[in-house]
Parts: structure tokens; sequence; C-alpha cells
């Protein structure tokens, strides 16, 4: 008998290898429960705080590819155009706005991911968020088409006269409500497109005027923390001089990063809001005696 096969083996006076013991799953940064409305605004930033590292990198990564594909595309149309100035703008502009949604897409998928990982106590990486939301890229890239669809066309509508805008954004928060916990409905129910929506209609009904409130309170915050992330490109424009191309890829930095931030805030705020209203409709913070779920 070779000396390998006596390690571990029982009455070869060698004691067996010991078994590691299973490692329990990590408590959840947020408790399992319904939340209150002010728990919606400020739970997002502890979730955010308990996976720091992962989501400076993955909200990194995601600005700093944008910002050098926006710039890049913009070189590009500027070149062929000999440098006009319609043309840089225009180009500007349009790979700006494809960077964002391509951006807020990436973002929204894997954050939620990551979150929803954190209730089942598990810490995923960035790599790990990226494979889950990848998993589900079909359905969530036609949730993110018919968000962006849905906004321009109410926003369309409301803008026909100045006195209905405001009217139009009510509309649309109470649009984004019944919608609002979609994506995460589609990465932990494993559903499409359809199912999403319907599940997210079905967990908010009862509180869909509450959730147009949180959706128009974010964007209150998310313009209070554009402030000072717009404040950076001017500060460093007294450095830069008011050169064209320093100019573009200081706005275009800036509007991403504000873009960013505001993508993860809302992204962790939706998942918050679905296993809140889970807990509402389905009982899902009851635990029975002898239950595994």
């Amino acid at each position: 008998m070779r000396p390998a096969d006596t390690v571990g083996a029982v009455g070869a006076g060698v004691d067996p290898a010991p078994v590691p013991a299973p490692v329990p799953p990590m408590p959840p940064t947020v408790p399992i429960r319904p939340l209150r409305f002010r728990e919606l605004l400020d739970e997002p930033f502890a979730l955010i705080q308990a996976h720091i590292r992962t989501f400076a990198v993955l909200g990194g990564g995601a600005l700093v590819i944008g910002v050098l594909v926006a710039l890049g595309v913009t070189g590009l149309v500027s070149h062929l155009t000999d440098g006009s100035d319609a043309g840089t703008a225009w180009a500007a502009i349009l790979a700006t706005a494809t960077c964002v949604w391509l951006v807020r897409l990436v973002l929204r998928g894997a954050t939620v991911a990551i979150a929803l990982a954190d209730f089942h106590g598990v810490r995923y990486g960035v790599l790990d968020g990226m494979r889950a939301a990848g998993r589900r890229a079909t359905p969530l890239a036609l949730a993110q088409i018919m968000f962006t669809l849905t906004g321009i066309g109410v926003l369309l509508v409301g803008s026909v006269l100045v006195i209905t805008y405001p009217l139009a954004l009510i509309w649309l928060s109470y649009v984004r409500a019944r919608r609002f916990v979609t994506e995460p409905a589609i990465v932990a129910e494993h559903a499409g497109f359809g199912l999403g929506v319907a599940r997210s209609k079905e967990l908010v009904h009862g509180a869909d005027w509450p959730t147009a409130g949180l959706w128009l309170t974010q964007r209150c915050v998310f313009a209070v923390l554009a402030v000072p992330a717009f404040g950076i490109p001017f500060f460093l424009s007294d450095f830069s001089g008011t050169h064209r191309w320093a100019v573009i890829t200081l706005l275009v930095g800036g509007f991403l990063l504000v873009v960013t931030v505001s993508e993860i805030v809302e992204a962790t705020s939706r998942v918050l809001c679905y296993i809140s209203r889970r807990c509402v409709r389905e009982g899902m913070d009851i635990r029975i005696p002898g239950d595994r779920r």
C-alpha cells in the first residue's frame, strides 16, 4: 500500500482528515422586513457602503470606458468632418447619450444582482454581478428599451405646453412606480420581460403613489448630488483652459459621473423596494419552523 493510501484511512493508525465546517451565510446588510419611506431613501447608501469596493470598481470601470468611447467617437467624427463645430457637437451629444444608455444598462443589471446576493448572505464581486446580469441580458435589455421609450414618450406629450410639463412628470413618476421592481424580479425570479413587468405591477399594487413619491424624491437627491459632480469639471477648467477638447472631456466626464452614481443608488433602491414589497404582499419575512427557504 502506498503511503498516500494510508492518509486518513480509518483503522490505519492515522486520524481521518478533518472535514471543514460549512461556512454560514453572512447576514444581509439590510434586514428583510417591510421598510418605511425614509428607510427606502436611506438604506441604499448603507447597502452601497457595505460593498463600497465592488461598486467603486464597477462604477469606475463603466465611467472610464464610457468616457473613452464617447470621446473616441467624437474625435473620429470631428476628424471626418474636418473639425466642423456642428459635427463635433452633435457627435459628442449622440455618443454621450448612447454611452449613458449602455452604462445604465450594465450598472443596473450588475448592481441589482449584487444587492440581491447580499440578501441571500452572499458577497458578489464585480465579475459575479456581471455574470448574473448577463444570464438575464435579453429581458434586462428589453426592460431598458421600454424604460427609455416610455420616458421619452411621456415627456414629449407633456412638453406640448409648458404648464403641462409638471403634470407629465407626475404621470411619469406613476408609470415608473408600477415598473419600479421589474429588474429585481427578472434577476431574482429568472423571469422574462413580460413576467417581470407583471410581477412588478403585482408587488407595487397598493403602494403606487408612495413608490412614485420615492422616485420623485430620488430625482431631487440626484440633482443635489449633481451639483458637486458638475462642479469638479468647472473647477478643473480653471487649469485646463477653455480649449474645445478640454471642455468636451470635462462635460462628458461630469455627466457620466452623475449618471453612474445615480444609477447605482437607484438600482439598490429598486432591490430594497422589491424585498420590502414581497414582505408586505407575500410574507417573505415570515419564517416557518422547519422551512429551509
